[in-house]
Order: structure tokens, then C-alpha cells, then sequence
């Protein structure tokens, strides 16, 4: 599968849907490897009237969702496990380092580091402009739909 691609392409990978896709593209690919997604930040997102009215900020929990659907297309792009699930085991080491506010473009990372059998782990940044807004390290459980 060739990078870039857009949403229509992301729906035949992953499960997820409006309101709850965090992908508008992926522009680079290796399977099984790593990816390099982004997102469009946008005012009518369904969060930011209530996070937080008058001052718009994307919350943490729906930033680390983005980087694990993006996980997720590096994961399932590999031929043994297309048609599965991608589903959180773990989210450890977390750090915030920026706000994301509607108009920015958030670019978003994962570089797969172990897979053993069913469970994988992969290392997530998000930035917007170069800059650092978020970095973690996911853990994973692929299984059948």
C-alpha cells in the first residue's frame, strides 16, 4: 500500500469511524513498521465546545487515541493481520508538552518497536510546526473482529 492516502483508504484499514476517526492522512507507510499520519485540527470537532468553552483545547485521552489509530494502520496494513482489531494494552509514559487548538495540523508518528505474536508495542510522538505536543509508548492487542 502506497502513501499518502486519505480517509477512504483508512476506512478499509481500521474500524474506526466519524466522530471517532482521528486520521485525515497518512503520509508515509512502512508496514508492520512504522507511519506518519495527520490530522487537521478543527473547531466543529464534537469535544471542543465542552474542553473547554471560550479557550479550545484538544483533550490529552483524544490525542493518544490519534496516535494509536495511526499505530493501528502500521499494524494492519501487515497481510497477517488485516480484518483484525487494534485494541489498547497498555499506554505508558505519557508526557504533554503543548497545546493543539483548533487550526493547527497535527502530525502523528509511530514507530513499531516488538511484536510478539498478538501483542505489539510501539513508541508515539504528535507535533505540530516541529514541535513537540505529546510522546508515549503504546502497547497493543490484536485480535479477530
Amino acid at each position: 500500500m502506497n502513501a499518502p492516502f486519505g480517509r477512504e483508504t483508512i476506512e478499509q484499514i481500521i474500524p474506526h469511524r466519524d466522530p471517532f476517526l482521528f486520521l485525515d492522512e497518512v503520509l508515509e507507510l512502512v508496514p508492520g513498521e512504522r507511519v506518519v499520519a495527520r490530522l487537521a485540527v478543527r473547531e466543529e470537532m464534537w469535544f471542543f465546545p465542552g474542553h473547554f468553552p471560550g479557550r479550545p483545547i484538544m483533550p490529552g485521552v483524544i490525542m493518544v487515541e490519534a496516535l494509536a489509530q495511526a499505530g493501528a494502520v502500521a499494524a494492519l496494513t501487515v497481510e497477517a493481520n488485516k480484518g483484525k482489531l487494534a485494541l489498547f494494552a497498555g499506554i505508558d509514559d505519557v508526557r504533554f508538552k503543548r497545546l493543539v487548538s483548533p487550526g493547527d495540523d497535527l502530525l502523528l508518528e509511530c514507530t513499531l518497536e516488538a511484536v510478539r505474536g498478538p501483542i505489539g508495542r510501539g513508541k508515539a510522538r504528535a507535533t505540530v510546526n516541529g514541535e513537540l505536543a505529546l510522546r508515549g509508548t503504546l502497547t497493543f492487542a490484536l485480535t479477530d473482529q
